[in-house]
């Protein structure tokens, strides 16, 4: 199974929204400044705020489809009601 996940940085005050298949090891990825030139490094530390587990395909078309909205009101709604995305996901 994959993840879609979305973590917030207070730092940044900005959401970031990304794929997985393992939740532990990528937050803990993302706050180890794994990845040094991402953006995520700039804004350590990251807090998980939601999860929604799918397969591999449609983790990475929510991920996309969540993306395009360029949304944060948009993100923040999908964390308050995570079924936004089982009725985003049945239309794919």
């Amino acid at each position: 199974m994959f993840f879609v996940y979305v973590i917030y940085s207070k730092k940044l005050n900005r959401y970031y929204v990304g794929t997985t298949d393992c939740i532990d090891k990528r937050i803990q990825q993302h706050n180890a400044d794994f990845y040094s030139n991402s953006f995520t490094s700039k804004g350590i530390p990251w807090i998980l705020k939601l999860t929604y587990q799918t397969t591999s395909e449609n983790a990475y078309k929510l991920e996309r489809f969540i993306k395009s909205m360029k949304s944060k009101k948009f993100i923040e709604k999908i964390i308050q009601n995570p079924d936004i995305l089982k009725d985003v996901e049945a239309k794919f």
